[in-house]
């Protein structure tokens, strides 16, 4: 057990966790909702620190994100445990795990992996950065925020530095976004719909405003690199006017250049009633991002279509072909077009041989 950061003492031993927007109030020798957190004699410990349940090298694009130097490996990891419930969790073996079952005790696939060692293990395979992914992140926060803080580090014999990244669904607290925001350079965030009906039936939760005002204050205080995800699902958030509504915000508050990825949903888990996403529909759904203005709308999870690829907003020329997580044709110029010299929005390698060149690259207006 490690002690917790962000909660309060209440009353009789009571506590109050402040890591992520459920706040829990926990009372003595009990859980709180994600189950990874315990109450022990007024004070809030976490079970999962250093305990990873899944790791590999993988490319940025499998989180995904398109737009943060495409083409580059990074160091992929999770625990277990998560604050959201989704039926359809692809991950569910570890998402929806709890410390308070005790699974976790003789879990055959946990690896006790401290912040050095990840940071380590990231320098070792060549990775370009450190992704927390597979689960949600937050829940991991202790553990998360010390490996992002040991990424930052230079030293004598290395004066570069890993690029951090959260795939998460966003409903972490703003205090614990700006304890980690000097060190967390992307942000893949999950929108899972926009109304509240969608959340309550995805999520489990009430409101989701909280989870685009984090966003909006992860690009805005933070200066994080924001790529959008919604898994588009038959009946549930794949309502036209809902999705108009969404991509009207993302324009709005996160700027015409804030890639949004519509992704095809798989039957799965305690959905396996319902039918995946009609090609026709993620078509739709892309022609209504565009037709709001994004300039930069992909669809996931159908191999080979073109709209996995980045064009040129300006003259319309493809720049990246991709099938699935492999790029097979990549044409920009560093940010430019080749074609029009149109900017691109992003950070972009200048060729393949910077793959391990983790300093900064100029952001695109």
């Amino acid at each position: 057990m490690k002690k917790a950061l962000l909660y309060e003492r209440l009353p009789n031993s009571w506590i109050k966790c402040n890591i992520c927007q459920r706040r829990c109030i926990i009372e003595e020798d009990k859980f709180g909702w994600c189950g990874t957190r315990i109450n022990q004699k007024g004070k809030l410990y976490t079970l999962i620190y250093g305990k990873v349940s899944s790791w590999m090298v993988s490319p940025i694009e499998k989180k995904p994100m398109f737009h943060y130097y495409p083409g580059s490996r990074w160091l992929s990891l999770g625990t277990f445990g998560c604050n959201f419930r989704c039926p359809g969790c692809q991950n569910y073996e570890i998402a929806h795990t709890r410390m308070d079952t005790n699974i976790l005790k003789e879990h055959e696939s946990t690896r006790m992996i401290s912040p050095k060692e990840c940071v380590d293990l990231a320098k070792k395979y060549n990775c370009f950065g450190i992704s927390w992914t597979y689960n949600e992140p937050t829940i991991w926060f202790e553990y998360t925020l010390k490996s992002a803080e040991s990424a930052k580090e230079k030293t004598a014999e290395n004066a570069k530095v890993l690029k951090t990244n959260y795939v998460t669904n966003g409903f972490i607290t703003p205090e614990a976004l700006d304890l980690i925001g000097p060190y967390l350079d992307s942000f893949r965030v999950d929108i899972k719909g926009f109304n509240k009906k969608t959340y309550q039936k995805i999520a489990h939760i009430s409101d989701f405003r909280g989870i685009l005002e984090v966003t909006k204050r992860a690009k805005e205080k933070w200066k994080m690199h924001i790529e959008i995800v919604t898994n588009l699902i038959p009946t549930v958030n794949d309502e036209p006017s809902e999705l108009r509504e969404l991509a009207n915000w993302i324009k709005s508050e996160l700027g015409e250049d804030t890639p949004w990825h519509i992704t095809r949903f798989i039957p799965y888990l305690y959905w396996t009633d319902l039918p995946s996403t009609p090609v026709e529909k993620l078509e739709q759904t892309r022609e209504i991002g565009l037709k709001t203005g994004l300039k930069y709308v992909y669809l996931g999870n159908v191999p080979g279509h073109p709209g996995e690829n980045t064009y040129c907003p300006k003259c319309g020329k493809l720049l990246i072909e991709r099938n699935g997580l492999l790029i097979t044709n990549y044409r920009l110029n560093r940010n430019r077009c080749p074609y029009c010299q149109a900017e691109i929005a992003g950070y972009f390698l200048d060729s393949s041989d910077e793959l391990n060149d983790t300093s900064d690259r100029k952001k695109s207006p």
